[in-house]
């Protein structure tokens, strides 16, 4: 089973992960046979890859969360921010329609920390835990699937980085959260296909602003979740937004949070641009670690990431052709690979060990295998 970007989805191939919309219903069911009108519906949904399996990767690709659970925190995400605007543009009415729309807020939010507490059992209930993010996204649905991989990653690094479990809530709770101040800011310019005016900017910066108001007053909500919807794109040199705040200035969940939330958005596609690779979005935000983002955090997130899961096909620096056979946790990006297509001067196959060949490293994923 890998990943392809859906240009390289091929005819005849076969569904490896059933493939949902932002409903949460099934588009395209595991194990179906692809076709050329099957590939171009799933690219006309906003969706840019999906999972095939074929004959050189027969790994399994396991989420960190169940799918259902995965999709239920994304229906409810979307449930709250779609409520948004009812409640902004009806708040101010007769003090009966107050307390029904009070009411109801508390009912999403008391949604989200049922969620919050779903997830927190599925994580804390591995032995091991390492980043490996495997849903599917698309376009359309983005904000909301953002929201719960950003909660995902940051879990991971909070448990990485021990947090109590009190902690833990809090940061995850936030973490879902963390963008709600989006769904005041027009589609037009969130989905905008160009670079952003300086105007348009300034307004997508006011979402955090935005966020944190709204969700003062909720009960359900407690003070640190609500900071972290504040801070999440403040930076240690106090060049963020929106109070230019640095260093100790920050809380340390929402530092947290600024790193899943970069990680997931730069390996992501987006009407502008294409998604990094995992690689080349690890070694970003641990070049930033200090200017942009907490070291701590870095240090604790290196050591959670897997960018290339097993099953995943790799081009080496000497532009051998690989699939990742196993991540070592500490150094997961020196995982052992099988070389493809080639074998030793006995027939065998070629295993490396990356962590023993220093010399060798991974140049990025490849998704075409020639003979």
């Amino acid at each position: 089973m890998r990943l392809v970007p859906i240009q390289y989805a091929k005819a005849g191939s076969f569904l490896a992960k059933t493939i949902y919309d932002d409903k949460g219903a099934v588009l395209l069911r595991e194990g179906v046979k692809l076709t050329e009108n099957y590939i171009k519906r799933v690219k006309q949904l906003g969706i840019f890859s999906m999972y095939i399996n074929d004959e050189y990767s027969d790994k399994e690709v396991e989420d960190l969360i169940k799918p259902e659970l995965r999709q239920k925190a994304i229906k409810t995400i979307k449930d709250t921010f779609y409520s948004f605007d009812k409640f902004n543009l009806n708040s101010g009415k007769s003090s009966t329609q107050d307390k029904k729309l009070i009411a109801e807020k508390q009912n999403y939010f008391k949604s989200i920390g049922d969620v919050v507490n779903e997830l927190m059992g599925e994580l804390l209930g591995r032995r091991t835990v390492l980043i490996n993010i495997v849903d599917i996204k698309s376009t359309d649905s983005y904000t909301y699937q953002h929201s719960v991989n950003v909660a995902v990653l940051s879990l991971v690094i909070g448990i990485q980085l021990q947090l109590d479990k009190k902690k833990l809530y809090d940061l995850c709770l936030g973490a879902l959260i963390h963008d709600i101040g989006k769904a005041l800011i027009p589609d037009s310019i969130l989905q905008k296909n160009d670079k952003l005016t300086e105007e348009e900017t300034k307004i997508v910066r006011e979402h955090t602003k935005r966020g944190y108001d709204f969700l003062k007053g909720s009960v359900d909500i407690s003070a640190v979740s609500r900071i972290i919807a504040l801070q999440h794109h403040e930076r240690e040199d106090g060049k963020g937004y929106p109070d230019k705040r640095s260093n100790d200035e920050i809380n340390q969940l929402a530092k947290i949070v600024a790193v899943a939330d970069v990680y997931d958005a730069l390996t992501s596609d987006r009407p502008y641009r294409k998604a990094m690779s995992p690689n080349d979005a690890v070694e970003y935000i641990m070049a930033n670690g200090q200017t942009q983002f907490s070291y701590e955090v870095v240090k604790a997130f290196s050591r959670s990431i897997v960018p290339y899961p097993e099953g995943t096909i790799v081009r080496l620096s000497n532009e051998e052709i690989a699939v990742v056979e196993e991540v070592y946790p500490n150094f997961t990006l020196r995982p052992k690979v099988k070389i493809i297509n080639k074998k030793n001067e006995k027939g065998e196959e070629i295993y490396i060990d990356l962590r023993c060949e220093l010399g060798l490293v991974i140049k990025g994923p490849e998704y075409e295998v020639t003979e």
